[in-house]
Formats: C-alpha cells, sequence, structure tokens
C-alpha cells in the first residue's frame, strides 16, 4: 500500500471512530458546550463538514475555491465562525451528521482517484494529496478531543496520531512567523513515546535543542487542547522551551488555547 493510501485511510477511520462517538448523542447532547469559546458539538462537526467541503471544492473546481479564499481575505477573523453557525442552523444533528459523512466520502474518492503529483490549492501554499489528508485527519482529531471533553469520554491514543505529530514538527516555523518571531536555524530533535513503548523520532540525534515525551501529549500540545502544565512535554534548550510555548499545527491566527486544568477548575462553561 502506498504511502498516500495509508494516510487516507487513517483518515477515514479517525473520522469513523468520531462518528461513533457523536452519532449515539441525542439533540440536547449536540446542543451542549464544547471548550471551543461559543461552538456547541453541532459546530464542531459542522467545521468538519465544512471543510471538508471546501477540500472537496478545491480538489474539484480550483476556480470556484478562489472565491472562497476571497471570502476568507474579506474576513479572516469570523469566516470560519459564520460557515460553522450556517450549518447548524440549517441542519438537524441528523441532518448535519449524514452532510458531514456524504461530504467526507466525496473527499475520499477524490483523494484516491488523483493522479500522481496532484497538488491541490490551499489557504496556503498549494498542498499534496497526502498533506492534504494529513491535515484533514489532523482537523478531525483535534476537533473530536473538543467533543470528547465536553462529553467527558476518553479516547485511546491510536497509532494514527503520528499525523498529527508530524504536523505539529512540520509547522514548527509557521508557528514563529505567525507571532512576527524569527524562527531558529538549526533543527530540533524530538522523540515522543506510544503507550506501548515505541518511539517516533524527528530531527538530527545530536541536536542541542530537545523535545521528548508521550505522542499523545506532544498532539494536545500542538493542537492547543491542553494546556503545557497538565501534559508530560519536555524542552531542553532555550529555543525548545521557547517553541514549546507556541507551537500550533493548525494554520491561521494563534489561538488562545487552553487554561491549565486548575484554572479551568469551578468555571462555568470550561472543561
Amino acid at each position: 500500500m502506498s504511502a498516500v493510501m495509508a494516510v487516507i485511510d487513517d483518515l477515514r477511520e479517525e473520522s469513523d471512530e468520531l462518528e461513533a462517538l457523536v452519532g449515539v448523542l441525542g439533540e440536547p447532547a449536540w446542543r451542549g458546550p464544547t471548550p471551543a469559546e461559543r461552538w456547541t458539538v453541532a459546530h464542531q462537526i459542522a467545521h468538519l463538514s465544512w471543510t471538508d467541503e471546501v477540500a472537496l471544492l478545491a480538489a474539484t473546481e480550483p476556480d470556484r475555491f478562489g472565491d472562497e479564499v476571497a471570502k476568507a481575505l474579506a474576513a479572516p477573523e469570523s469566516f470560519v465562525d459564520e460557515a460553522a453557525d450556517a450549518l447548524v442552523a440549517a441542519h438537524a444533528p441528523g441532518a448535519l451528521l449524514a452532510r458531514w459523512r456524504e461530504g467526507r466520502q466525496r473527499l475520499d474518492e477524490v483523494m484516491r482517484e488523483a493522479p500522481a503529483g496532484t497538488r491541490i490549492p490551499w489557504y496556503g501554499p498549494p498542498m499534496s494529496v497526502a498533506s492534504m489528508a494529513t491535515a484533514r485527519l489532523m482537523e478531525t482529531w483535534a476537533h473530536g478531543q473538543d467533543i470528547a471533553d465536553a462529553l467527558g469520554a476518553t479516547r485511546a491514543p491510536t497509532a494514527r496520531l503520528r499525523h498529527v505529530a508530524r504536523i505539529g514538527v512540520r509547522a514548527r516555523n509557521y508557528a514563529y512567523a505567525v507571532r512576527g518571531i524569527t524562527a531558529p536555524e538549526e533543527e530540533f530533535r524530538v522523540e515522543l513515546h506510544t503507550p506501548d513503548g515505541e518511539m517516533t523520532a524527528y530531527g538530527p540525534e545530536g541536536a542541542d535543542q530537545r523535545i521528548t515525551g508521550p505522542l499523545l501529549d506532544f498532539c494536545l500540545l500542538v493542537t492547543q487542547r491542553a494546556h503545557r502544565s497538565d501534559l508530560a512535554v519536555t524542552a531542553e534548550g532555550r529555543d525548545a522551551e521557547q517553541w514549546l510555548s507556541i507551537a500550533q499545527a493548525f494554520a491561521g491566527p494563534p489561538g488562545p488555547g487552553r487554561l491549565p486544568r486548575a484554572e479551568r477548575a469551578g468555571r462555568d462553561g470550561h472543561r
């Protein structure tokens, strides 16, 4: 199996797992708040549905996708929220779930049938099919974490997290740039351990700047789904220390992140 097909398969599995989590919820639970400000469970699924549909548009009708880019440039701070709000207003939970399922299945088919070397336009640089599938998996996992946190559910970490970690590592310089900071020239060493003791590593072994910790914790950090103080990710070196304070695997402006668990305790609307 090719590397491209493997990541598309992992995306499908990640999406199916999330659908199994939300598919049994009653309508009140869909209206329940999640850690993302003002977003309900329905908003989280609406966002995934909208993003899959936009990715499908980019892959099949790039000229029309240009209109979506124009909308984003016209309202960079609000276009994502507006898209989620519109879908939540237009669809009951069952219909929203069906729309997400249909959209992601169509995107799956298009990515599998794409010729080798295909580049898909996006809000930043064009993406390869593998990169698009990896990005969709990262978002599906991260927004799935918001939903799991809202429901008080615990999700077992899977090998699919290596895709999330890889984006987090590759986005290192972006995290600096989006904050107007010059990124260090040297590569960092990142060593992440799975629950069964295996290690996923990035960067030169002899690097002075090092990051170590559990694979799950690193993914929670770079998707800003948990505060660093609540995670077992450690840094060696001043530059590595700074990166852990700003790391993000997602495109766009820096997010507010999560408060430490101790500060969230007792606050209404926070989990």
